[in-house]
């Protein structure tokens, strides 16, 4: 394998490496390519690609969870607290917002970063959602969510051995 074939762009040419020997490899190199091109055209993600959009997990979010409270963690790189908007209703907290360019599209000779709207949604239960509070620092946003009166009474229950 040389370099040329590691590298994602080739200056727009299509060119088949003539060490290629098997056929099948060459055949899914030739689909990868053109289901990219195909995706390219409506500015949606490939296949495997890391390119974010909601329906593919951006932003990547932790979910952390313990008796009091329930903590959100999304990363958020390249925005600030106006881009983003935090909305919690019927037990869905909601994540949304879009990253902007910062140059024009016609210049841009190659590029992986994701810009445009994002939504997450995250079904939350048993929570307390006038009590609800974020922070933004540094491109992680951590949404503070603490559990409601009636989910703290867990009562534990013992299981019993017949035998």
């Amino acid at each position: 394998m040389g370099i040329k074939d590691l590298i994602p762009w080739n200056n727009g040419r299509r060119e088949v490496a003539s060490t290629d020997v098997s056929p099948f490899f060459t055949l899914h190199r030739e689909m990868n390519r053109m289901f990219d091109d195909v995706f390219r055209g409506f500015d949606l993600a490939p296949f495997g690609s890391s390119r974010g959009l909601s329906g593919l997990g951006w932003p990547q979010i932790d979910i952390d969870e313990t008796d009091r409270e329930v903590r959100i963690t999304a990363e958020l790189p390249g925005l600030d607290e106006k881009d983003i908007s935090l909305e919690i209703a019927n037990g869905v907290l909601s994540i949304s917002g879009e990253k902007k360019s910062e140059s024009e599209d016609k210049a841009r000779r190659f590029s992986e970063r994701y810009y445009g709207r994002f939504e997450r949604r995250i079904p939350l239960e048993d929570v307390d959602e006038d009590k609800v509070s974020a922070a933004f620092k540094n491109g992680v946003l951590t949404i503070t969510v603490p559990k409601s009166a009636e989910a703290k009474n867990v009562r534990r229950i013992a299981i019993n051995r017949h035998g």
